[in-house]
């Protein structure tokens, strides 16, 4: 079993990565491989509703990594998506790239993230932290993903790396995180192992709230 862990940070070793290689030692001590997902600094550039992803199956725009991310996250068996707080919401590269790669994974008819656990954690110096784990957590609410918490909102607080190592509460919660996806997707694979199915699917119906 495997859980991708995707820093939506520009910066390769900040605060949002301390939280995260927090959460990779947790999970190998529980028998789960990870693997740190950088996005990096390169631009991302934004959906542009186009729809052209449902007849082709991948987004049209090719100029960042999102489609090679969406064919990678077929090999993973969940997700926890790191983000740092800007103006009180996500990282605008991480919000570009996932609502790009969700509306691929949906339209294009991919399904590599559904009934898969997620998760997202953010770091902020002070503010803001439940008002992008809100964001990112519509993700997964509308991917049919199990959702794994924390005993806390999943945070941790800091300037620096350092300032987020000595957020005890905060690191504590990511290793509690951590063990709550190993148990999850033991879970998971024992019910598989045991014959339970997965839910029923039903051919989507679109209902708009204004009719002509």
């Amino acid at each position: 079993m495997k859980v991708l862990l995707f820093n939506g940070s520009p910066h390769k070793n900040g605060c949002t990565y301390t939280a995260l290689e927090e959460i990779a030692k947790t999970l190998k001590e529980e028998g789960i491989d990870s693997e740190i997902y950088q996005i990096g600094i390169g631009s991302i550039t934004p959906c542009r509703g186009c729809g052209a992803c449902s007849k082709i199956g991948k987004c049209v725009i090719n100029d960042d990594d999102v489609n090679n991310f969406v064919e990678k996250a077929k090999d993973f068996d969940g997700f926890i998506f790191g983000s740092p707080v800007h103006y009180g919401s996500a990282d605008g590269g991480i919000t570009a790239f996932l609502d790009r790669a969700f509306f691929v994974n949906f339209t294009g008819g991919k399904k590599v993230f559904e009934h898969k656990p997620g998760a997202a954690i953010v770091s902020a110096r002070r503010a803001g932290t439940t008002a992008a784990l809100d964001q990112l957590n519509k993700y997964f609410a509308i991917t049919e993903m199990p959702m794994i918490s924390g005993r806390y909102w999943n945070m941790v607080h800091g300037h620096t790396p350092d300032d987020v190592k000595q957020d005890l509460e905060g690191m504590q919660n990511m290793r509690i995180l951590a063990r709550n996806m190993a148990w999850h997707l033991k879970c998971k694979e024992a019910g598989e192992k045991a014959g339970v199915p997965m839910p029923k699917q039903e051919e989507i119906v679109f209902t708009n709230f204004i009719r002509g």
